[in-house]
C-alpha cells in the first residue's frame, strides 16, 4: 500500500511538473512538436477542372442530406430549450426559394485539421486531417444551412505548426493553401446563377483564405453588390490596420447588410499569449506593424453589433460537441459575450464545459462557432432577408 502511495505521489508530482513546465515554455513545445521540420515541398498546382469532381467538396448542391456535413441538424429534443422566436434548425426555411428566406449560397472554408509535422501542407488523402474536416463542417458550417446551397472545398490545407512559427515556409504553406481555395471559389461562382447573392464563411484557417478571397477576388468587382456577408470567424483582424484594406466594413447593428462579423472567444481571465504572437509579429493588410496593443475586431454574435455586452439570456442556443466531434446538443443561455474594448476578445465568462479542445490560456477557438451557433444562424437569416428588401 505504500509503495502505491508513493507512485500516486509520484504521478501528481510530475502531472504538476508538466503543466509547470507547459505554462512557462508552452510556446516553444508547441513549436518544437507541431513545426515541420522538413523543408517546404512545392505543390503541384491541382487540375483545371479538379472542382467539378464531387470528391473534392465536403459540401455542395446535389449531396444526399445525411451525406452532407454541412447539413446536419442537432438532435429535434435540444431544441426545445430554444426561443420560439428563434428560427428552429428543423424549420429549414431554406428548402424552397419561395419560402421565408430569400435564395443565397454560402462558401465555407473549413479550418485547419492537419495536425502533423511532418509536413507543411496536408496531403488530399489524409485520413485523419479529412475525417476531423469534415466533423468541423458539420458542427460550424450548419450553422449556415439556411441557405439554399452550402459549398464546402477540400483543399491541401497549411498544417497547424504554420500558425506558430514566423517562418518563411508557413507563409508559402498558406499561399499554397490559399491557391487551393481560389480555385475551388471560382468554380464555386461559376456553378451559380448570375444574380444569386452570396454569403463568404469561414473559421481559423479557413478565415484567413477567406480574407484574401475579400481582397484579391471581391474588392473592386462586379462580385461586390452580390456579397451578401462575410463571417470571418476566429481569427484576428485589425481594427486600425487590416479593416480598412477589405471591400467591407465592420457590422454596426443586426439589420445591416455586406459587413463583416467575426470575432475571437476567450473565457476569463483571458490569457492570449500565443494567440496573439503571431498577429503581433507580421504587418497588417496594409503594410503597418500591428504590435501587441493593436485591438482586433469584435462583432458580438450575441447582438451582432461591434463592441457590447450581452448576457446569457440573449444566447439562444450553443452546440455543446460530443467527445468525436460527430453530433452535439444545443444548450440555450450557456454563455454570454462580451467585447473587451482594450483587445477586441470576445469574452465569455466562467469557462464552460465545451470538451478536450480548449487552448492554453482559455482559448475557445475551437469552438468559436458552437459558442454560438443557434445565433449565428439567426444572424444569417435576419441580414439575408434585410439583404433581399433592400
Amino acid at each position: 500500500m505504500r509503495k502505491f502511495l508513493y507512485i500516486i505521489v509520484a504521478g501528481i508530482l510530475l502531472s504538476a511538473a508538466a503543466l509547470f513546465a507547459l505554462r512557462l515554455y508552452g510556446e516553444r513545445l508547441t513549436e518544437l512538436v507541431l513545426v515541420p521540420s522538413a523543408p517546404f515541398e512545392v505543390q503541384g498546382a491541382l487540375a483545371d477542372n479538379a472542382y467539378a469532381d464531387p470528391a473534392m467538396w465536403f459540401s455542395r448542391p446535389g449531396m444526399d442530406a445525411p451525406a452532407d456535413p454541412a447539413r446536419w441538424q442537432p438532435p429535434v429534443d435540444a431544441e426545445k430549450s430554444l426561443p420560439a422566436a428563434t428560427p428552429l434548425p428543423s424549420e429549414d426555411p431554406a428548402a424552397t426559394s419561395a419560402g421565408p428566406v430569400p435564395r443565397f449560397a454560402v462558401f465555407f472554408i473549413h479550418p485547419t485539421s492537419y495536425y502533423s509535422g511532418q509536413r507543411w501542407n496536408a496531403p488530399l488523402d489524409d485520413e485523419g486531417a479529412t475525417t476531423l474536416a469534415r466533423n468541423f463542417v458539420r458542427g460550424m458550417a450548419s450553422a449556415f444551412n439556411p441557405a439554399s446551397e452550402i459549398w464546402a472545398p477540400r483543399y491541401r490545407q497549411a498544417a497547424f505548426g504554420a500558425f506558430v512559427t514566423t517562418q518563411h515556409d508557413a507563409q508559402r504553406a498558406l499561399d499554397a493553401a490559399y491557391a487551393d481555395v481560389a480555385q475551388a471559389f471560382d468554380f464555386f461562382l461559376a456553378s451559380l446563377d448570375a444574380d444569386t447573392p452570396f454569403v463568404l464563411a469561414g473559421h481559423s484557417q479557413g478565415s484567413v483564405h477567406l480574407l484574401r478571397l475579400l481582397r484579391e477576388k471581391v474588392a473592386g468587382t462586379d462580385l461586390e453588390p452580390r456579397l451578401a456577408m462575410a463571417y470571418p470567424i476566429g481569427w484576428p483582424i485589425s481594427v486600425a490596420h487590416d479593416l480598412p484594406a477589405l471591400p467591407l466594413p465592420a457590422c454596426a447593428d443586426a439589420q445591416q447588410t455586406r459587413c463583416i462579423l467575426a470575432y475571437a472567444s476567450f473565457a476569463e481571465p483571458a490569457e492570449p499569449g500565443q494567440f496573439m504572437t503571431r498577429y503581433a509579429a507580421e504587418p497588417g493588410a496594409d503594410g503597418q506593424p500591428r504590435g501587441a496593443g493593436d485591438p482586433i475586431l469584435c462583432v458580438n454574435p450575441l447582438t451582432g453589433a461591434m463592441g457590447g455586452v450581452a448576457d446569457i439570456s440573449r444566447n439562444y442556443g450553443t452546440l455543446v460537441p460530443d467527445a468525436n466531434l460527430e453530433s452535439g446538443e444545443l444548450i440555450a443561455g450557456a454563455v454570454p459575450a462580451r467585447c473587451d474594448p482594450a483587445t477586441g476578445l470576445l469574452l465569455i465568462g466562467d469557462p464552460p464545459r465545451m470538451g478536450p479542445f480548449v487552448l492554453p490560456g482559455n482559448n475557445y477557438h475551437s469552438y468559436d462557432i458552437p459558442l454560438f451557433w443557434a445565433n449565428l444562424r439567426a444572424d444569417v437569416t435576419r441580414r439575408m432577408r434585410a439583404f433581399a428588401a433592400r
